[in-house]
This record gives C-alpha cells, sequence and structure tokens, in this order.
C-alpha cells in the first residue's frame, strides 16, 4: 500500500460552517494585524491559519477526535 492510500481524511464540517470557519478566520486575520506589535499577534494569526484551513478543507481534526461525522447522503 502506497502512503498516500493509507491517509484518508473524511470530511466531517457542513458546507454552511466551512463558510463560517473562513469568514471567522478573516476577522481573526484583521485582528492579528490590528495588534501586529503585540506578542499574542502570532498566536492569533496561527488561530486563523487553524480556522482557514479547517474551513478549506473540510476536516477538523478536533470534531474527528469526538467522533463527529456527517449524515450520509442517499
Amino acid at each position: 500500500m502506497t502512503p498516500w492510500k493509507a491517509v484518508f481524511f473524511v470530511k466531517n464540517v457542513p458546507t454552511w460552517e466551512r463558510v463560517l470557519r473562513v469568514v471567522a478566520a478573516l476577522a481573526v486575520a484583521v485582528a492579528a494585524l490590528r495588534m501586529l506589535a503585540t506578542p499574542s499577534a502570532w498566536l492569533v494569526a496561527s488561530a486563523a491559519i487553524g480556522f482557514a484551513l479547517t474551513g478549506l478543507f473540510g476536516v477538523c481534526p478536533a470534531c474527528a477526535l469526538v467522533g463527529r461525522r456527517l449524515p450520509k447522503e442517499e
């Protein structure tokens, strides 16, 4: 088995929540830019990156840990 076939992520974030996460990421990124001079700006920027990635890919590792799954379409 090739390494790429061993890694398979199932989307566990619905579309409406993905859009909300990307919008939240933009808002948090703006907040990080506003407080650029403070050391905590790096932490806020990291949170924005995390929000954006979960929104773009539709996979949230924290949601997967608690067993969240999307309903199957028939």
